[in-house]
């Protein structure tokens, strides 16, 4: 039986380097007298981490590599022990990647009924930065799952039905990811759409107010220019007739406008 003493002396340096990184990606590697088997997970505590976690799997047992003691510990079983390891793990971020649905459709049920708040797009942000990070480990990790199927298939002692199932577990967080991906990037688009919308009403509201008092800015402009024979400059009711020309050319152009955005709500419809 190998003792832990003898598993260390037997793996190659570079390998412990592999094994002491905590963010290596997912990798199976196969070796003379031994395999490596590192597994890279989203860890969900307090915030999303990522976190590898690595084995050694000999021919007669498996063995976690303690990243904080910095040495191996047996996990017996030459392919039982890494499963109940994975297994837990996959399970978590399973039910973790299964409650984003509903955090979408929170989202999207707020930006139909027009009440998304300011922070609509931090919280945009925070679930894609999260979720594009899991379908983009996954990917890495069930494609090394499915390696490892491959390869001890043959072997009568290999519990294939359970490393299947780690595998479409990993396969199955990879899907889920993709689908809640494109429905983020179809609210974004809505939410874009919207707010796009408001801003052209803002526009055209704006411009109509500008064409309404153009005219009367060009007829304080003219009355305030420095010079002689301007009309009503030496009439007493002077003020009152600069005023009713004002008031004339705000109904003028007001009626204009009106007429004009009557026949454009007609045209589109």
């Amino acid at each position: 039986m190998t003792s832990s003493y003898d598993i260390t002396s037997l793996i190659n340096d570079l390998h412990h380097e592999d094994l002491r990184n905590e963010s290596h990606p997912s990798l199976f590697d196969v070796n003379p007298g031994y395999d490596m088997l590192i597994i890279r997970l989203p860890i969900f505590d307090e915030s999303l981490r990522i976190e590898s976690v690595g084995f050694i799997i000999t021919e007669e047992r498996s063995y976690l590599y303690d990243k904080s003691a910095g040495k191996f510990k047996s996990l017996g079983d030459r392919f039982d022990g890494p499963y109940r390891t994975i297994d837990p793990l996959l399970d978590k971020l399973l039910r973790t990647v299964s409650a984003y649905p509903d955090q979408i459709a929170d989202m999207e049920e707020l930006l139909y009924a027009d009440r998304a708040g300011s922070d609509f797009m931090t919280d945009w942000l925070g679930l894609k930065r999260d979720i594009l990070r899991i379908e983009r480990i996954m990917i890495r990790t069930a494609e090394t799952l499915k390696e490892v199927v491959e390869y001890y298939e043959p072997l009568t002692a290999f519990p294939v039905d359970n490393y299947a199932d780690l595998h479409e577990h990993a396969d199955r967080i990879v899907r889920s990811a993709t689908l809640q991906l494109s429905k983020l990037d179809y609210i974004n688009n809505f939410h874009s759409a919207r707010t796009n919308e408001k801003m052209n009403r803002m526009i055209y509201l704006l411009t109509i107010i500008s064409a309404i008092f153009l005219p009367l800015n060009l007829v304080v402009g003219f009355f305030g220019m420095n010079t002689g024979g301007l009309p009503f400059s030496h009439d007493d009711n002077g003020t009152i007739g600069a005023v009713a020309l004002m008031l004339t050319l705000f109904v003028i152009t007001s009626g204009i406008l009106y007429v004009w955005h009557d026949k454009r709500v007609k045209t589109t419809e």
